[in-house]
């Protein structure tokens, strides 16, 4: 076991693991840490921790010192110079006619380094650009594109919950997601319904996915027929979200369909819903612009 402390750079950023180097640090502290990019400023998340050296990628980087007030000011001076720096980058864009989109600006703590992120649909030559913006800065400088997924994640904004983006909020990493799992969630394959303001799959499909795998492992498919306390029957419809099937069956002579959960039933003959095979999923959609947009999503993972 070896101890570390969890530091993250930006809001909802990744967490990355530094060794303490014998600091006794707390979830909200400040320090300056050595980086790949040399010296960054960030804030503990994760305070003196043991984890398992399969955890961690070697070699560790270490905490240089719990930052004071003058390296909290001169990162303060930093996100200042960031907001000039974007400004400066738009003019230059829009000078050389390049194709791009800038996104977001970032100095690093030691200000050896200025880092542009931009969107574009493919690439871009910026070499004039990059010469341009060194003449101004007089300091390493880096372009790095980023996908759509990274653009929200910076630019923030509202889901189509009403609620703030989870990537600008709380999530750290990306998970993956595909469409199966909208599939398996009995959602609408309506790009407005399944896609998040990032023109992708909603990150939130994967929040409840490993429940909804569990039940449809015990939820019979429609047309199996199943056993139940009031005798057997056909499953008519099922329900992962209640954990229930309508089961049509005869009683007193009447045909009825009555709401069982799944713990009541015995499967007779026929199968479980297990999971969604490419095969069974169908784009039901007439809008020949929107069935290219299902078609870019299926690629997801």
């Amino acid at each position: 076991m070896i101890t570390v402390i969890g530091v993250r750079f930006r809001s909802a950023g990744k967490i990355y693991y530094f060794d303490p180097a014998g600091l006794e640090l707390k979830i909200g502290d400040k320090v300056l840490v050595e980086t790949a990019r040399g010296i960054e400023f960030g804030s503990c998340v994760i305070a003196n921790r043991k984890v398992s050296e399969e955890d961690i990628v070697a070699p560790l980087k270490s905490v240089i010192r719990k930052a004071d007030e003058e390296d909290v000011k001169k990162n303060d001076e930093n996100k200042l110079k960031e907001k000039d720096a974007f400004e400066i980058c738009i003019t230059k864009i829009l000078k050389h006619k390049l194709e791009m989109k800038l996104i977001d600006v970032e100095y690093t703590f030691d200000n050896n380094k200025v880092i542009f992120y931009f969107t574009a649909e493919g690439r871009v030559d910026f070499r004039d650009l990059v010469k341009d913006l060194a003449s101004v800065f007089r300091t390493r400088i880096e372009l790095r594109q980023i996908g759509v997924r990274d653009e929200a994640k910076m630019v923030g904004g509202l889901g189509p919950c009403g609620r703030p983006l989870c990537c600008s909020t709380f999530l750290g990493d990306f998970e993956p997601v595909s469409i199966r799992m909208a599939k398996e969630q009995n959602l609408s394959l309506n790009p407005a319904k399944i896609s998040g303001i990032c023109g992708r799959l909603m990150c939130c499909l994967n929040y409840e996915q490993k429940n909804y795998e569990e039940v449809r492992k015990k939820l019979p498919r429609v047309g199996s027929i199943v056993k139940t306390p009031y005798g057997e029957g056909e499953v008519f419809g099922n329900s992962v979200v209640k954990e229930s099937v309508k089961v049509k069956m005869m009683l007193d002579d009447e045909e009825v369909i009555k709401d069982i959960p799944i713990s009541e039933v015995v499967l007779v003959s026929g199968h479980y819903e297990d999971a969604v095979k490419d095969e069974e999923i169908k784009i039901e959609i007439e809008n020949e612009e929107d069935r290219e947009i299902i078609r870019e999503l299926f690629k997801e993972d």
